[in-house]
């Protein structure tokens, strides 16, 4: 982390002023937050398991597989995500390699 004394950058919209500041976001490629998603999918899933008679029984089994498909779904996801952190990890080698 870098100490800087720089003042956010402040914009004049009519009569307001509005303050940007520059701060680096918490996830860039997204895999943890994606892996959150998918234990939510799933956690809904187990919860709703025991309950399957009654869901049967309101028309309402959907909502169980809607739950799994979000797993489902999710973990393509993941895979996804991991392959871009992969993906802009071998273009910053890259252009650090052409740097020097």
């Amino acid at each position: 982390m870098e100490l800087r004394d720089d003042q956010p950058t402040q914009h004049e919209i009519g009569n307001r002023t509005y303050v940007v500041a520059d701060v680096e976001p918490l996830d860039i490629d997204g895999v943890r937050t994606v892996w959150v998603g998918v234990g939510l999918w799933l956690l809904a899933f187990v919860a709703l398991l025991p309950f399957y008679g009654r869901l049967e029984e309101s028309g309402r089994t959907w909502w169980l597989w809607t739950c799994l498909s979000g797993f489902g779904l999710g973990l393509l996801g993941v895979e996804y995500c991991r392959r871009r952190r992969r993906a802009r990890a071998d273009q910053a080698d890259r252009s650090d390699q052409a740097d020097d």
